[in-house]
């Protein structure tokens, strides 16, 4: 389920994306600058389209991904 990151206060939006880029460490692809840094780097691929944040009801979590990641996946 996706949730529009434009209907999450900036605080939520902000623990969302921190909680995001901290979880997988080097993994994710944000390594290498500051959190504030990455922080803004998700926040403009949300703003853009490049990415979105979905909802698992089952873990009851939630991810961001990007749509190239989404592409790649259902190939």
């Amino acid at each position: 389920m996706e949730i529009p990151w434009q209907e999450l206060s900036a605080e939520a939006l902000k623990g969302v994306i921190e909680e995001f880029v901290t979880r997988l460490g080097t993994d994710n692809g944000y390594t290498g600058a500051e959190l504030v840094d990455n922080i803004q780097r998700v926040r403009q691929q949300l703003a853009s389209g490049e990415a979105r944040i979905t909802f698992d009801p089952s873990t009851e979590t939630c991810n961001i991904v990007r749509l190239t990641d989404i592409d790649e996946t259902s190939t």
